[in-house]
């Protein structure tokens, strides 16, 4: 098995992803992601900071696999090449696994020994990439439980690969993972309408909530909200906040340490909730950001609970 050239595997993507011309030490790839995962603010990058210094490699690592993934789905404007692209990444990860020693992407080469160092199984990873090419051809949702069915590959394998990563495998607790995930997924679809629409043409408002408020595809091309569409979106962020709480259990079954990343994760999910209510839910012509204020204040009651400041339940409060 040959490896080939950058120019050959990833023609056409974003510049940031071109493969070394030869293949780094750990330490360099593991660097090269810390850079990557600490340019962004996502709550997902923040609160890698709360974890354990000897985890922060690993998450690191996921994180620039989640970060390339999706960028390589989402920023590459000509879907036939973001096709290509995604199908390329994602036999450098089955090269990841099965012949490690040909890999050269930094991404790669510190994903190995998060792989070897806490046994994390593919699958989360190929599912991923399912998710990022179903984007390059579906651009409509039927139903909610089409948006839910969608979260199981683009949402939900981060949550898993979290707790894989310190350890936790038992089926119950991945279940509330997955309503955890899924209902952030569902939170940025609501808060992303406009952008959704403008930017890639998809809309994964359910087109039978749309129908049964009385809208449909050109009443969203007019960037222009009614009573109805703020009242279906009030009802779908009624319906995520209830799933997120759902999952928030999960707080109290994990450690200390990842307890307070998981709390200020969900936080951050009813952050965006509490957000789209205060813009009274004209999600279409308005994208509404989290403030700083809000931000710092989720990052610091997350750090207060994991030093011990918080007693008693860890889950939200």
């Amino acid at each position: 098995m040959n490896t080939v050239a950058t120019t050959q595997r990833l023609e056409g993507a974003p510049a940031a992803f071109v493969e070394p011309a030869t293949r780094p030490t750990l330490a360099e790839a593991q660097a090269w992601c810390k850079a990557l995962a600490e340019s962004h603010y996502e709550n997902f990058g923040v609160a890698m900071h709360l974890l354990p210094a000897a985890l922060r490699p690993h998450f690191h690592a996921v994180y620039a696999y989640c970060r390339v993934s999706d960028d390589l789905g989402d920023e590459v404007a000509d879907r036939a090449t973001a096709q290509r692209l995604l199908a390329t990444w994602d036999a450098m990860l089955d090269e990841c696994y099965d012949h490690p020693e040909l890999s050269r992407h930094p991404v790669f080469v510190a994903l190995r020994e998060s792989i070897v160092a806490r046994d994390l199984p593919r699958e989360p990873f190929h599912a991923l990439l399912r998710a990022f090419q179903a984007d390059q051809t579906k651009t409509r949702f039927a139903t909610l439980a089409e948006d839910c069915e969608y979260s199981v590959d683009s949402a939900n394998p981060v949550g898993q690969l979290v707790l894989y990563l310190c350890g936790y495998r038992d089926a119950a607790m991945h279940a509330l993972s997955d309503k955890t995930c899924t209902a952030l997924q569902l939170a940025n679809f609501w808060q992303d309408v406009g952008e959704d629409l403008r930017e890639r043409d998809r809309i994964y408002l359910p087109q039978d909530r749309m129908a049964l408020y009385g809208l449909d595809d050109a009443f969203l091309q007019r960037s222009v909200e009614n009573d109805a569409y703020r009242a279906m979106v009030r009802e779908l962020c009624d319906e995520t906040r209830a799933m997120l709480l759902e999952g928030a259990p999960l707080i109290d079954r994990v450690d200390h340490e990842l307890a307070a990343t998981l709390r200020l994760i969900t936080q951050g999910g009813l952050a965006i909730l509490d957000a789209i209510a205060a813009i009274d839910f004209n999600t279409l012509s308005r994208r509404i950001e989290v403030s700083k204020v809000t931000a710092l204040r989720l990052l610091a009651g997350a750090a207060l609970s994991k030093v011990g400041i918080h007693r008693g339940s860890k889950g939200l409060r």
